[in-house]
């Protein structure tokens, strides 16, 4: 249904390195660069950002966020914690979320353009996850 997604940034050399080291966890590797996007993704690019250079930071309250799936809570863990060494900020630590109709587990970080990315496993196909 989704074929790939984007997001701005407004420093297309930092918001890659950031990228790199918060989607490699997840299986997500640099495979395009272009002069004003450069693609991630595990065969095909299926994430990109996009150079916005007079872009302004993106508002807290957007509701805009993008959602990638990750194969177990360590994968989700993973994120998080590499996403904050590499410069962004936790939106919400991973954990368990339960819901009426689903229960996943996931995590949110804030990229340093303001753009809100999530991880996402869900339990019952993850032997890692909490109960």
């Amino acid at each position: 249904m989704i074929d790939h997604v984007s997001v701005g940034v407004r420093d297309l050399e930092r918001a890659g390195r950031f990228y790199e080291l918060a989607l490699a966890p997840l299986g997500l590797s640099r495979l395009v660069t272009r002069p004003a996007a450069v693609g991630f993704g595990k065969s095909y690019p299926e994430f990109w950002i996009n150079l916005r250079a007079n872009m302004t930071p993106v508002a807290p309250g957007s509701g805009v966020h993008i959602c990638l799936r990750a194969k177990s809570a360590g994968e989700v863990d993973a994120f998080h914690l590499a996403a904050l060494n590499a410069g962004g900020r936790s939106d919400a630590a991973p954990g368990l979320r339960p819901h009426d109709r689903v229960r996943y587990y996931a995590a949110f970080v804030i990229d340093p353009d303001g753009n809100r990315i999530e991880a996402v496993t869900f339990p019952s196909d993850d032997p890692e996850a909490p109960r």
